[in-house]
């Protein structure tokens, strides 16, 4: 009997996972349809912001942005990793850290020294873990996040790249393409090329009163459309985690099911094979009397 009682308390563990990863699945879902709202109004705000910056960047020609200046020689690069702050979201992060992982390879045999923003608890842990050289990181965002607290350790690379001590900075994020498909990307945020900035020019042309100039109107919108990008990739991360959240929950319930449905297989064979050699040796004690 010992050996029933085992199996029934491995069917009970198996059970009580089940109800905890159907939970988790479910909240999973539910939160889902709030994040891709997020991210889907993220990304026309982004592209307007960009049209805008290319018409006046084509508009006025003779002033280029730092942020679109090409150094000739890389010495140092920075980076943005954003990743999450929970596990349980299947092979996400690790994807992502991977494409990390070998553009640090890279630069590391080109002789290109690197600084690290980590947005997410558990890109900050791997990276500490390699000994990348972390500047500024955030972590514990909430399902909600804030353009305001991206603002600050971001700045960091920005203003690295302005003053020349970086000279090129690299996004990574999880892109969200559906609810079964998430890509890592790999994106450069500066140096702006005329090609990433150019506009959609539609059907008729564009022209624009200036307040207080030009320049300054470039400047500004350049830095929102670098901002936009980065909370449009937090928005896309975070519409990825949840999707492979649900995912890999729903995975989970439905092992936990086969493992459940395998061990009351188990159970019953062993109790009638029980119940068979009682009834033998019941059957014996008869014939021998």
């Amino acid at each position: 009997m010992a050996g029933f009682k085992e199996i029934r308390s491995k069917i009970r563990s198996v059970e009580n996972t089940k109800k905890i990863t159907k939970a988790m699945e479910m909240v999973a879902a539910s939160k889902m349809r709030k994040v891709q709202e997020r991210m889907r109004a993220a990304r026309p705000y982004s592209a307007t912001v960009r049209n805008i910056a290319g018409h006046l960047a084509e508009a006025n020609p003779e002033y280029t942005h730092p942020f679109m200046v090409k150094r000739d020689v890389v010495k140092r690069a920075g980076l943005i990793v954003v990743t999450t702050d929970k596990g349980l979201c299947g092979g996400m992060n690790t994807n992502v850290l991977r494409s990390v992982t070998s553009k640090l390879r890279e630069f590391e045999e080109r002789n290109i020294g690197s600084d690290v923003v980590a947005i997410g608890s558990k890109g900050v842990g791997f990276l500490s873990r390699i000994g990348a050289r972390i500047v500024s990181q955030v972590v514990q965002l909430g399902d909600t996040p804030h353009l305001a607290k991206l603002i600050g350790p971001v700045k960091v690379l920005l203003d690295a790249y302005q003053a020349g001590e970086v000279d090129e900075i690299h996004l990574f994020y999880t892109r969200f393409i559906n609810t079964m498909s998430q890509v890592p990307v790999t994106e450069q945020l500066v140096p702006l090329s005329a090609e990433h900035l150019r506009p959609d020019w539609g059907t008729h042309g564009w022209d624009y009163l200036y307040e207080p100039d030009a320049p300054t109107v470039i400047d500004d919108l350049l830095k929102r459309y670098l901002e936009s990008m980065i909370y449009r990739a937090l928005a896309e991360n975070m519409a990825s985690e949840q999707s492979a959240r649900r995912m890999a929950m729903k995975a989970a319930t439905d092992n936990a099911g086969n493992v459940i449905s395998e061990l009351r297989l188990v159970y019953n064979k062993n109790r009638q094979a029980a119940i068979t050699k009682e009834l033998s040796e019941i059957v014996s004690g008869a014939a021998a009397v």
